[in-house]
C-alpha cells in the first residue's frame, strides 16, 4: 500500500513538473513572439519593399513595349489609370478579359494589351515577373490603410468565392493536407510562426493584405501568387500554373472573408 502511495505521489510530482515546463515553454514562446513583433516594428520604417514600390511607380508611368505607351490607362477595376483603392478591390471580374483576375494577372493583361509586351505569365519566375512584382507593390502601397472590398456582384465573382472555399477545405496529397489544416483554427502556430484562421474576418483580411511582402529570411519580395505557390509546395502538392483559377479563387475567398479590414501591404515578413 505504501509503495502504491509512493508511486502515486511520484507520478503526481512528475505530472506537476511537466505541466510547469509546458506552461513555461508556452510563456517563453509567447515572449519570443512578442520579440519578433517588436523586431518587425523597429524595422518597418526601413522596409525594402519601398524600393520595389518606387520602381513600380516609375514603371507605371514609363513608356515601354512595342507600342511605346505607359500603363497609365490600365484599368485595374476602378477606371483607367485609377490606382488608389484598386488593390483592396481585387480580384474582380473584368469584362474585357471575360474572367476574374487578381492584381498580378491584371497587370500582365495591361502590359500585353496596352504595351504589346509578351509577358510570360504561365509560370512564376522572378526574372520574367520582376516588373509585375514592382508594379504590384506600387499598386498595393497606394491602398495601404484602406478597407478590403473584394466585390461579389458578378456571377463569376460569386462562383470564384465558392471555388475558393472548396479549394481551401480540399484535402489531398501525401500528407492529406488542406489549406484548412493550418488555417481554420484560432491560436495555432508552427514553431514561432502564427497561423491565421482564414475563415474569420480580421485574420483573413490581415493575411490577404500582407502580400506583396519583403521576406527578410531570403531577401526577396513575394507577391500573392508566389506565396500561394509556396503554400502548395509545403502541402507537397504540384505547383499550380501561375494565375490559375484555383489561386485566384483562394484570393477571392480570403478577400471576401476579410471585408472591411484595413490593408497592410506592402508588408515585412521574417
Amino acid at each position: 500500500m505504501k509503495r502504491i502511495l509512493r508511486l502515486a505521489l511520484l507520478a503526481s510530482a512528475a505530472f506537476s513538473a511537466v505541466s510547469m515546463q509546458a506552461a513555461y515553454a508556452l510563456e517563453t514562446k509567447s515572449e519570443s513572439e512578442k520579440g519578433i513583433d517588436r523586431y518587425r516594428e523597429l524595422i518597418a520604417d526601413g522596409n525594402p519593399a519601398e524600393l520595389f514600390e518606387m520602381e513600380g511607380q516609375e514603371l507605371w508611368s514609363k513608356k515601354a513595349g512595342p507600342k511605346n505607351v505607359s500603363l497609365e490607362q490600365c484599368d485595374l477595376g476602378l477606371g483607367p489609370g485609377v490606382v488608389k483603392g484598386a488593390y483592396v478591390s481585387l480580384p474582380r471580374y473584368f469584362q474585357d478579359a471575360g474572367k476574374v483576375m487578381d492584381l498580378e494577372m491584371r497587370l500582365a493583361h495591361c502590359m500585353r494589351t496596352l504595351q504589346g509586351i509578351d509577358v510570360k505569365d504561365s509560370k512564376y519566375n522572378k526574372d520574367d515577373h520582376k516588373n509585375i512584382i514592382a508594379l504590384a507593390t506600387f499598386v498595393a502601397a497606394s491602398s495601404k490603410g484602406m478597407p478590403v472590398a473584394v466585390p461579389q456582384g458578378h456571377s463569376e465573382e460569386k462562383r470564384l468565392y465558392e471555388v475558393g472555399k472548396r479549394v481551401f477545405f480540399y484535402r489531398a496529397g501525401p500528407y492529406d493536407f488542406a489549406c484548412a489544416t493550418c488555417h481554420a483554427q484560432d491560436n495555432v502556430r508552427i514553431r514561432l510562426q502564427g497561423l491565421p484562421n482564414l475563415t474569420r474576418n480580421e485574420p483573413a483580411g490581415k493575411a490577404f493584405t500582407s502580400w506583396p511582402a519583403y521576406r527578410v529570411g531570403n531577401g526577396q519580395l513575394w507577391p500573392m501568387q508566389k506565396r500561394l505557390n509556396d503554400c502548395y509546395r509545403q502541402q507537397r502538392f504540384p505547383e499550380p500554373v501561375y494565375g490559375s483559377e484555383a489561386t485566384v479563387a483562394l484570393q477571392v475567398y480570403m478577400g471576401v472573408n476579410g471585408k472591411g479590414v484595413s490593408s497592410l501591404a506592402p508588408a515585412l515578413k521574417r
